[in-house]
């Protein structure tokens, strides 16, 4: 379990991003990878390196869930409301899972800034898709603390919906979208990597 900070001088007033790093990653494994999807090499670094990367970049606070030798996540619901416990000042959580080695800075940003703004549950739009990282206010801590299993935070949402504080966050950011469940996956971000920076 890890915690970084950045130079803010008053943290308790800003979203927390709580990455996701204690899954087993059996798909990735079944697809003939020889390690974990997280500690699988990306341009020189891990998956989960580049993740974290970009959180540092986007200038939030954040909290790393992972299995350790004290903690043993039961699902996501699970590293959800752990992530969540560990922030508790936090005025909202940024869900996002660790691997999206791509996701833009930028994206995280816009996010935090449209919760703060508005509150409720903020759920990133790209190209037709629902993306990462999902925003919650601190008004849906309780709930969040109560998830276990692994249909994530699913409830909530359907909660803001039906109390109409949901809202969409059209994004332009295909790496918030890529996530590297398989081989096939990591490969497909690796290209389009190389075409980014080309």
């Amino acid at each position: 379990m890890a915690a970084m900070h950045s130079s803010n001088d008053n943290p308790q007033n800003l979203p927390v991003v709580v990455v996701l790093a204690a899954g087993q990653g059996r798909r990735f494994r079944a697809s003939g990878a020889q390690t974990g999807k997280l500690q699988a090499q990306l341009h020189g670094r891990s998956v989960l390196e580049h993740t974290l990367a970009a959180v540092a970049a986007s200038g939030l606070r954040a909290v790393l869930v992972e299995n350790g030798p004290l903690w043993r996540s039961k699902g996501m619901g699970h590293s959800i409301a752990r992530g969540v416990a560990l922030s508790p000042d936090a005025s909202g959580w940024l869900i996002l899972p660790g691997d999206l080695p791509a996701i833009a800075p930028e994206s995280l940003r816009a996010v935090a800034r449209l919760l703060e703004a508005q509150g409720g549950v903020v759920r990133p739009r790209i190209q037709g898709q629902w993306g990462h990282p999902v925003g919650f206010s601190a008004a849906w801590k309780d709930q969040l603390l109560q998830l276990t299993g692994d249909s994530g935070a699913q409830s909530v949402v359907k909660a803001a919906q039906a109390q109409a504080q949901w809202h969409a966050l059209a994004l332009d950011d295909w790496g918030a979208l890529a996530d590297t469940d398989t081989l096939a996956d990591l490969s497909a971000v690796a290209h389009r990597w190389e075409q980014r920076h080309a």
